[in-house]
């Protein structure tokens, strides 16, 4: 180290090895380096969700075929329905249908425009005079429908169903229940 006289005093003068001034200089450019932003790439992606209300069903009525009354004789598969549309068929001649008929109605709530899936999965019914004779309602119920608006008053639909019946059918009063499903 030397030192300069000068107007303000004393000066002193480092000189460092040259070796040392380059890894100096080397770290600092390495410093500045590391700082400098690497060269980004970007995209944009768009977002979306959906909010739907919870899924509301009621029972408006039940189910009726009114009364059958079998015909003489030794037959087979003569089918009772009633259609979603409240229609009755009981076109065997071996089968005499008569009393009021209703199809099974239901109100669905949810979000407008949304569809609603339906499941009514076939019903056994059980002969209320004797347990251990039964009969299966195979239902007739739209597969879905499309909300037409959100919550009250909803939508309603309807099942309807048939049984087959023969000449060996136990007379008696058949009862079952529905388990009628709507998701979306």
């Amino acid at each position: 180290m030397a030192s300069q006289p000068g107007l303000h005093g004393d000066r002193t003068i480092v000189r460092l090895p040259f070796a040392i001034v380059a890894q100096l200089c080397g770290a600092l450019l390495s410093l500045a380096w590391g700082s400098v932003p690497a060269h980004a790439a970007s995209v944009t992606a768009s977002v979306t969700a959906s909010n739907v209300k919870p899924l509301i069903i009621a029972k408006l009525q039940d189910l009726d075929l009114g009364s059958v009354t079998l015909g003489p004789g030794v037959w087979n598969n003569a089918t009772v329905a009633l259609s979603q549309a409240g229609t009755l068929s009981c076109a065997n001649a071996n089968v005499v249908c008569s009393g009021a008929t209703q199809v099974a109605q239901y109100n669905v709530q949810g979000s407008k425009q949304q569809a609603v899936n339906i499941s009514a999965p076939n019903v056994t019914l059980v002969n209320q005079s004797d347990s251990t004779q039964t009969l299966t309602l195979v239902t007739d119920a739209p597969a879905s429908l499309v909300l037409a608006n959100s919550g009250f008053p909803g939508s309603n639909f309807s099942v309807g169903g048939s049984v087959s019946i023969n000449s060996t059918t136990a007379a008696g009063t058949y009862v079952g229940t529905f388990n009628v499903t709507v998701d979306y």
